[in-house]
């Protein structure tokens, strides 16, 4: 069956007839009357009803994912494994290829039009370009030293954890999550502080998906457009001057962009991520009583979570180079298909349980083939030493309301909580001690 171009009430089924699609293992569903949206307070607040419904349409299925921006979305781990491996050889990455962006029917001021327009870095171009850049960015990531970065993550998460015992009311998003990647990769970047700030603020807003997006891409772009000249002239010990000393010999227009996807796959996310393991860690027996008594380590816990709840939700748009049918599905080309990691990972066809996830690394939660993420392991190195601080330091932390009452950040491509306030007997607050070892 040829599915239809997403729009507002684009028929469903094709007046062809038939059954939409040939997969097996999936129930069938009334047919909607228009693309489900993947926006939203409604999505938001409870994206996993959402990926059910999509899901049972098939596994790619036609999907609103901003106002007025129309596509596809994988809905199983099997199709967004496939679109993933057959790239570039079926499925491309350059939004040119976006024909409802080239024939201008894409709203201007849609927010999500801000994360899905054509840039010049190593996410969004192919071929030659593509591993040119990517080169120079997985190169330059190399030089970070673990080690130091371990060190300088312990740091940064202790002194916010002192000032986190000082508050009223302790908010472990505002007042730990959301600062401490900032902090970290302002420092693995060489920035200088006000110049971070202005990155790292406009990313988080991005991934938000505000409607101000195209002035806050704009500060975006400014202010990494700063941060390269500094480095022209005064390069130092930092991913920035590795990037600029490349033998790729990035233009600064090729260096704003490498700069923004780094540091914005590095803040928003890891943000989110921190986030969702300590409410797994503090809200769900099976990991809170292994992990204190040190049965069952962080990483497989953090693996549950990247599993269940990736902080990335929803990304990596693939246009197809032509015509393509797929499991029954004929896709046309010039329309986006979003790779869905947390429809992937909540795929009912998956083994589901702690059991077989905790230490389970087969999530998409990182990407896969030749787009999946550069440096997994610094994440790693991010995510799990800030948690090891929080535990160490508050071991008797608890969440300070209902689980019901928490409220997922607005987003089509990002899976995280506007606040996560927390309790604690201030006599168990311990003071810094990073030379423990990791758990």
């Amino acid at each position: 069956m040829t599915m239809p171009t997403p729009g507002p009430m684009s028929p469903w089924p094709p007046a062809a007839g038939g059954c939409p699609y040939s997969t097996a293992g999936y129930p069938p569903a009334p047919a909607p009357q228009q693309p489900l949206p993947i926006h939203g307070p409604e999505f938001s607040a409870n994206p996993r009803q959402t990926y059910d419904r999509l899901r049972a349409q098939g596994p790619i299925a036609p999907c609103e994912i901003d106002y007025g921006v129309y596509g596809y979305i994988t809905t199983t781990y099997r199709s967004a494994l496939y679109l993933l491996r057959k790239t570039p050889s079926i499925f491309l990455k350059d939004p040119h290829h976006w024909q409802a962006l080239r024939e201008g029917r894409v709203p201007a001021d849609a927010p999500a039009l801000m994360m899905m327009r054509p840039r010049k870095n190593a996410l969004w171009l192919d071929g030659y370009d593509h591993t040119r850049l990517r080169s120079a960015v997985t190169d330059s990531l190399s030089w970070v030293d673990t080690h130091a970065l371990t060190a300088s993550v312990a740091r940064i998460a202790d002194g916010l954890l002192d000032r986190l015992m000082d508050r009223e009311h302790p908010d472990l998003v505002t007042d730990f999550a959301d600062p401490l990647p900032m902090r970290v990769l302002i420092e693995m970047f060489g920035c200088p502080p006000d110049i971070g700030q202005t990155i790292v603020t406009s990313i988080a807003r991005l991934f938000d998906t505000t409607q101000d997006a195209a002035r806050v891409n704009t500060e975006l772009e400014e202010a990494c457009l700063a941060l390269t000249r500094l480095k022209r002239h005064r390069p130092g010990y930092d991913v920035t001057s590795w990037l600029v000393s490349h033998p790729a010999q990035l233009s600064d227009e090729e260096m704003i962009q490498q700069i923004l996807l780094l540091i914005g796959a590095g803040t928003t996310p890891c943000t989110n991520l921190i986030a969702n393991a300590v409410l797994l860690l503090i809200t769900d027996d099976r990991f809170s009583g292994d992990l204190h008594t040190g049965v069952r380590p962080i990483s497989h816990a953090l693996d549950q979570v990247l599993w269940d709840d990736p902080p990335v939700s929803s990304y990596c748009p693939l246009y197809l180079r032509e015509e393509h049918t797929y499991e029954g599905i004929r896709l046309l080309p010039g329309i986006p298909i979003l790779v869905s990691f947390a429809a992937a990972n909540s795929d009912p066809a998956l083994a589901a349980g702690s059991d077989r996830r905790s230490g389970n690394r087969a999530h998409l939660a990182f990407s896969a083939g030749i787009r999946a993420c550069p440096a997994p392991d610094l994440a790693r190195v991010i995510t799990e030493t800030a948690i090891e601080r929080v535990l160490d330091r508050i071991p008797d932390l608890t969440l300070a309301c209902q689980p019901a009452q928490l409220v997922r950040r607005p987003g089509t491509f990002q899976s995280g909580w506007t606040h996560l306030p927390v309790a604690f007997p201030r006599t168990t607050f311990t003071v810094p001690n990073p030379s423990r070892g990791p758990r």
